[in-house]
């Protein structure tokens, strides 16, 4: 590389590539060879030939990582000397790979080397080269500089003064790459010494926002990553609220698409009748089924994980096959963050810190946008809704407390959108689909006043959208049904929601992979129409059960035969999931058909049960519960074949993809014992169940959801049977009142405790020194129903009774708090 010059020039460099390459392990090689190396690959450096230069430059810098200043200080002195040089390539070439040593170890510079530290020279000279002539020379040395920023480097700190002044005489240079580097300091230097940089904000925040706003993209992402750092930090939210106003439009700007965007998108503004290419259509994947759970009463804390629809937090339930979710389906040029998503982002945190106040400022430029004759416009505006934030602007909107609110925020909001959803424009379809999904989340049954116009709407776009929209479409209508529940009922609604939906499920083979959506979609229509969807349930029962049957079939030949293709798992999870939709919203109504389906479902719904996939099972303990609550006449002569699978299903450490499933098996059991109620025939179960159910609360390893569960599930028992379970209340009494007492009231938690009531009547003694968790878990409530307030009230005044003069000491010894609840609200 460095002596052989008759060589060929690509021969040269490669071996300099190959050194580069092993150069890492140089401090382990003899000192001859390494001092051999050292020398050498300096001299490379001064090639003629520029391929030999760059390649001797990244040895050096991997040297330099490897052996360290102390070690090689002579490799510093050299490359400080080429900034001297009157030879510009020589100079650019030394500044290029100290900036390159700088960015990959500048902790490694940033040290003592015989009494001096190498930055105390190197920092004043980068500084004074950041006025250089050469336009590379800046930008090398204003990037240099700022990779000392995030290590507090003492060394260029003591120098902040020189260095923030040439930072602020760089602003306006008229090369992109210096101006970049500005911009990155700034930002890092927000962070490290905001003392340095909030002082100067008039004119930094000038300097941000018209650069936000630079034609190079490099230049203006660099700016946008300064308001994204300013928002995030809370220490400095007072500074950054007057610039909220002049800055919100600017980021609104930044999330228009860029002309580069527009070429990779290749699409018409009126394109709506254009069929999507294959490369349209992203792969798609599955949720895992539905998961029970319950719903913490603590979640209020806009800080808190939100659970799932059907409960359970998003790491217990949730398994490699995520929920296809359209706001964040980004089509853009590519994954790389670029401008219009950093825009975003900080869009998303200024919701975060400033609420409606940020709404008020953008309403007027919103709904310019929303009405705008140009797609762009439109869907840059669409996106800045769902960016603030996972429908922050739809929570403002959705939840007013006037009429006037109302018609100011909600009503033009809901058209707009709906306006959108019907664009001729298939990317402004997708954005403003995505976005009326958000509203529907947050709004809920205040929906239901406006179902018609709604439905009508979305139903016309049904009619209207290409493949990869249509998607996004089913997964509006399904969220609408959950949103707005039985009031879908309506004959009227059902009218114009229906046909459609049916008309595609009629068009489309079993085995076509755009059913699946369309199943998904119909789980939670069904359940919203209920008694609506009689007219539809017969086919759609059937149908969803031949889909069980022949994926059971295939998974079988699978099985026998796996040198073929797995079967898709889908298929089979969204058609259980649509028969626990038909149950819910049918109730006993659907019994003859259940009993009369070919072939049978419940010995398929056995076989579920026994799937090697996680999500499969999940589905079916799922249907199991629900046909439990709505139709357990059919489902009572199959329970002595399935409890045997479901006990099994119940155990404290499941392996990660099974906690769903066993949760799903815990609250199925609990509802089952519940219909058979006093009926002796239960009680057979009992103690197998309780000898999983009890271990399962006591294991402090068990999943969160999975304890909620199996403490509910035992109170249930308990509600019905208590005499076999009572011996065992002194065994877990203190950790079933913790694990359910942060559980939001519902008539689950309701009916828990009053089967825990049962045990402390049977078994006094069991709860005696556990009796404060008790009483706190009482206190927690907010509403318990009526018997379970008179059970509690019976309880207390027991103990009350049966301590005697001792209560009062007794009680005083407890948290204030618990002793002013108990006063006030049973007067103990």
């Amino acid at each position: 590389m460095a002596h052989l010059t008759n060589e060929q020039d690509r021969v040269r460099a490669v071996t300099g590539l190959l050194l580069k390459n092993n150069a890492k392990g140089i401090a382990k090689a003899p000192q001859e060879v390494v001092d051999y190396v050292k020398v050498n690959v300096l001299i490379a450096f001064q090639d003629r030939v520029k391929e030999v230069r760059d390649a001797a430059g990244q040895v050096i810098v991997t040297l330099l990582g490897a052996l360290e200043v102390a070690q090689w200080p002579e490799a510093v002195m050299h490359l400080m000397h080429g900034l001297e040089s009157t030879d510009p390539v020589q100079q650019i070439a030394s500044f290029g790979v100290l900036e390159r040593a700088c960015e990959d170890y500048p902790k490694k510079l940033d040290v003592d080397v015989n009494g001096q530290r190498p930055l105390d020279y190197m920092i004043p000279k980068f500084i004074a080269l950041a006025d250089d002539e050469k336009p590379k020379i800046r930008a090398h040395a204003i990037t240099s500089l700022s990779h000392f920023i995030p290590i507090s480097s003492q060394s260029l700190f003591a120098h902040i003064d020189p260095y923030v002044q040439c930072l602020f005489r760089r602003a306006s240079d008229d090369n992109a790459d210096v101006r970049r580097g500005v911009c990155s300091s700034l930002v890092l230097l927000l962070v490290a010494r905001p003392d340095r940089i909030i002082p100067e904000l008039p004119i930094v925040a000038q300097f941000m926002l018209y650069s936000t706003q630079d034609k190079d993209e490099n230049v203006a992402l660099e700016a946008c990553e300064f308001w994204l750092t300013f928002a995030e930090e809370p220490d400095l939210v007072g500074s950054l609220a007057p610039l909220v106003p002049e800055l919100a439009p600017v980021l609104l700007k930044c999330m228009i698409y860029g002309e580069e965007d527009l070429v990779w998108l290749d699409g018409a503004d009126d394109d709506a009748e254009e069929k999507d290419r294959e490369t349209d259509i992203k792969p798609r994947h599955y949720g895992g089924g539905k998961a029970h759970g319950l719903e913490s009463a603590v979640s209020s804390d806009p800080n808190h994980v939100n659970k799932s629809k059907f409960g359970g937090s998003s790491l217990d339930d949730e398994d490699e096959f995520d929920d296809y979710d359209p706001e964040f389906d980004d089509d853009d040029a590519s994954t790389e963050w670029n401008l219009r998503k950093c825009a975003a982002a900080a869009l998303d945190i200024l919701a975060v810190r400033f609420g409606e106040d940020l709404l008020k400022i953008l309403l007027p430029h919103l709904n310019e946008r929303l009405y705008s004759q140009d797609w762009l416009q439109k869907e840059s505006a669409i996106l800045a809704l769902g960016a603030m934030a996972e429908g922050r602007y739809a929570h403002w909107c959705a939840n007013f407390e006037t009429e006037e609110q109302r018609d100011r925020y909600f009503i033009p909001a809901m058209e707009g959108l709906l306006r959108m959803v019907l664009d001729s424009n298939k990317r402004v379809q997708e954005a403003g689909c995505s976005a009326f999904a958000t509203l529907e989340e947050d709004a809920g049954s205040k929906l239901s006043p406006y179902l018609e116009p709604i439905l009508r709407n979305l139903m016309y776009a049904f009619e209207k959208y290409q493949q990869k929209n249509l998607l996004i479409l089913y997964d509006a209508i399904g969220t609408l049904a959950d949103a707005v529940g039985n009031a879908l009922e309506n004959p009227q609604y059902v009218e114009i929601l229906m046909p459609p939906l049916i008309k595609r499920w009629s068009e489309l083979d079993s085995d076509d992979e755009d059913l699946i959506p369309l199943l998904e979609c119909l789980s939670s229509v069904t359940m919203a129409t209920g008694h609506g969807f009689g007219a539809y349930a017969q086919p759609v029962l059937e149908r969803a059960i031949k889909i069980v049957h022949s994926s059971l079939l295939l998974w079988e030949e699978y099985q026998r035969n796996p040198e073929l293709d797995e079967p898709d798992r889908p298929f089979l999870i969204v058609s259980l999931d649509l028969l626990s939709g038909l149950v819910q919203g049918l109730g006993n109504s659907i019994d003859n058909m259940i009993a009369n389906s070919t072939p049978p479902l419940l010995p398929l719904i056995n076989i579920c049960l026994k799937h090697p996939q996680a999500p499969v099972r999940q589905s079916a303990y799922a249907l199991i519960g629900d046909m439990a609550i709505s139709c357990f006449g059919t489902l009572r002569p199959y329970v002595p074949t399935l409890m045997a699978e479901i006990i099994s299903q119940i155990e404290p450490e499941p392996k990660y993809e099974f906690i769903s499933a066993a949760n799903n098996a815990a609250w199925s059991v609990g509802e089952i014992a519940l219909r058979y109620g006093a009926d002796p025939e239960f009680h057979q179960y009992v103690q197998p169940l309780i000898m999983r159910l009890i271990p399962t609360l006591l294991n402090p390893r068990s999943p969160k959801s999975l304890t909620e569960n199996a403490a509910v599930t035992i109170g249930r028992i308990a509600l019905v049977c208590p005499q076999p379970v009572a011996p065992y209340l002194d065994n877990f009494a203190q950790q079933w009142c913790q694990a359910l007492w942060e559980i939001k009231d519902n008539e689950e938690k309701d009916s828990a405790f009053r089967g825990f009531c049962m045990l402390i009547k049977e078994n006094p003694s069991g709860i005696g020194k556990h009796f404060l968790w008790f009483c706190n878990a009482i206190v927690k409530w907010k509403a318990p129903s009526a018997e379970l307030r008179d059970m509690f009230s019976q309880i207390l005044h027991g103990f009350k009774d049966m301590s005697g003069s001792g209560w009062d000491a007794q009680v005083a010894s407890w948290p204030p708090s618990i002793q002013d609840a108990l006063r006030t609200q049973y007067g103990v």
